[in-house]
Parts: structure tokens; C-alpha cells; sequence
């Protein structure tokens, strides 16, 4: 019988999430094109055409998400988790390009108001769909992030984002009905028109910094918290830390340095005992590679192991590790020490 590994169990799950979100999306995209053909408010085709992006994004996140759960192989040796950057870009430029067509419906609609009808009616279908979309976001979004999947926190953002301009858009067609003014239909795709945009470059910037494997300090940071808090004797300095996202595989890479007199199979335990930390703390979809050195004899006072037989110097003081300090490439010493 197979066994099924957490990190493809997870990538499973991530699919069939997907695979829910874009089901729903295709009927909520309906409900709101029978909700414009109802009202013939722009504001609520505003609405339906982002859904249109919802779809197609849904789909893309799909097959990126399948692409993602591939195993490795000969031409993908780190895995196929970079197409979920793919995807978020994808999905970014089409939420841009949703923006850009409502505002330009809006401003025709504000220089030629239409006659809008049943508002009432419109009202209740665009409410139910902005609490299943809320729903449906927020649930994507707490798994995207418990299994670290851009592809899925993408989603997520953009399903509640979605629900959250539905919101406004009702906000709208209430003061309409109140105060018969067609003007404010207009006013209010165009201003969640821009906040689509500013979604979408968001969405952008996020996936780029993915596929350019820029640094997350936000993550580094908890990493680093976590590695103070649980610093074991043995481990003298850690340093050149970088971790790079493959979908929802974190691939770490460092330097921990040891006593020098350890054998083989002991340097290799204490590299055990980080990896079950890393993990314990930030999942299981983890890839580690660590260079394990020898203490040398300038770090002797910033090591305060007990009872060392080999100690050249007095411990004086511990290096907290930082966020700048540990992704440098370089052994840590007491000048090090005296920064914090």
C-alpha cells in the first residue's frame, strides 16, 4: 500500500479546496449577471465582472496548484511549487485589468446615467453572494497560510477583497433607492473599481517577490525568534540563514556551527534537533540544508557551554541572533556580540 507523505496530503487538500473554489465561483458569477440583468446598475455589473476574473483565477489557481503537487523530478530537482507564483501573477494582472474595465464602464455610466429597476431584488442576491464569498475567503485563506500556499492566500484575498467591495457596491444601491440619485451607481464602481486595482498590484508585487526569490522578512523574523528561544548548548552560532518558498515547501538553508571536537554522528544529531524545531513550528513541508563548522577559538566568549574541555577564553557574551546578523556570511564573534 502507498503511503501518502503530510507534505503531498497537504498539496491534496490544497486541490480540492481549489477545486470548491472554483465550482463556487462559476455559480456566483451567474447569480450576479441575473442580478445586473435585473437592476442594469453599473455598480453591479461592476460587481459581475470581477467575478469573471474570480472564475478565470479560480481555474488558474487549479492547474497551478495540480502543476505544484507534481513530485520532483530530473528537470524540477527543488519540485514545481514556483508555477503557484505563476498563478498569483496571472491572477494579479487579471484583477488589474478588471479594475481598469470598471472604471471606464463607471465613468461612461456617470456621463450617461441609466434607469435602474428591481433594486430589491439585486440587493438580496448580491448580499448572499458577498457572505459566501467572505466565507469561502476566509477558509481559503487560513489554509493557505497553515500550509504556506500563495496560491491559496491568493484566492483567499481576493474572494474576501470581492466580498468586501459587494458590501460597498450594497451600501450604493441603498442610498440610490433612498435618494433616487443615478449619480451615485457610478460614484461607487469607480471607487471600488480603484481599490480592485490597488488589490490586483498588490497580488502582483507579492508573486513577483515569490519568483525573484526575495527575502520574507516577516517569516525570517518568527524564525529567528523561534531559533533564540530554543538555542541548544552545542549550537555556538548560526549564520548565512536563507529560506526560499517553492509553493508551500520552505527550502532552509544555513551554517551551525559546533564544537569542534564533536564526531560526525553528533553534528549530525544537533542539525536533527534544528530540523525538528524548524518544523515543529513551521510545518512539515520544510527542506533543510545545513553546513555544520567547527567552533573556532575567537568564538570562544560568545559560547557559554558548560564544563567545555577544550575552552581557550571565558564566555562573556551571547550573540541574540537578528535578522541582519544571521543571513550574513560570516562566523559570529564577540565584535558581533557587542552590537545588540
Amino acid at each position: 500500500m502507498e503511503v501518502i507523505s503530510d507534505q503531498q496530503a497537504e498539496k491534496n487538500s490544497n486541490l480540492k479546496l481549489q477545486l470548491w473554489i472554483a465550482i463556487a465561483s462559476t455559480l456566483l458569477l451567474i447569480a450576479k449577471f441575473i442580478a445586473y440583468f435585473l437592476t442594469n446598475s453599473v455598480a453591479v455589473l461592476t460587481d459581475a465582472l470581477e467575478s469573471i476574473v474570480n472564475v478565470a483565477a479560480a481555474f488558474i489557481g487549479l492547474y497551478s496548484l495540480y502543476v505544484s503537487a507534481k513530485p520532483r523530478d530530473a528537470n524540477h530537482p527543488y519540485g514545481h511549487g514556483k508555477a503557484e507564483f505563476i498563478s498569483a501573477a496571472v491572477e494579479g494582472t487579471l484583477v488589474l485589468s478588471a479594475g481598469a474595465i470598471i472604471i471606464y464602464k463607471a465613468v461612461k455610466s456617470f456621463l450617461d446615467p441609466q434607469a435602474i429597476s428591481q433594486l430589491d431584488m439585486g440587493i438580496y442576491i448580491i448580499s448572499a453572494t458577498a457572505i459566501i464569498n467572505w466565507v469561502l475567503g476566509e477558509v481559503t485563506q487560513r489554509q493557505g497560510i497553515k500550509n504556506n500556499s500563495l496560491a491559496l492566500l491568493a484566492s483567499g484575498k481576493h474572494l474576501k477583497t470581492d466580498s468586501y467591495s459587494t458590501l460597498g457596491i450594497i451600501g450604493g444601491l441603498l442610498l440610490i433607492s433612498l435618494t433616487n440619485f443615478l449619480w451615485i451607481d457610478a460614484l461607487v464602481a469607480i471607487i471600488f473599481g480603484l481599490l480592485i486595482i490597488y488589490t490586483g498590484y498588490k497580488i502582483i508585487r507579492q508573486s513577483l517577490a515569490g519568483i525573484m526569490d526575495e527575502a520574507d522578512t516577516v517569516l525570517l523574523g518568527k524564525m529567528v525568534a523561534v531559533l533564540n528561544q530554543n538555542r541548544r548548548d552545542f549550537w555556538v552560532d548560526l549564520h548565512n540563514l536563507r529560506v526560499i518558498k517553492y509553493g508551500n515547501t520552505l527550502h532552509v538553508d544555513c551554517h551551525l556551527t559546533v564544537p569542534w571536537y564533536l564526531n560526525v554522528n553528533q553534528a549530525h544529531n544537533e542539525i536533527d534537533n534544528l530540523g525538528s524545531l524548524i518544523r515543529q513550528d513551521f510545518g512539515e513541508s520544510l527542506e533543510l540544508f545545513v553546513h555544520s563548522d567547527g567552533c573556532r577559538y575567537f568564538q570562544c566568549p560568545i559560547c557559554d557551554k558548560k564544563e567545555c574541555p577544550v575552552r581557550q577564553h571565558d564566555f562573556q557574551k551571547e550573540v541574540v541572533w537578528t535578522v541582519d546578523n544571521i543571513l550574513q556570511n560570516k562566523r559570529h564573534g564577540l565584535a558581533d556580540a557587542g552590537q545588540n
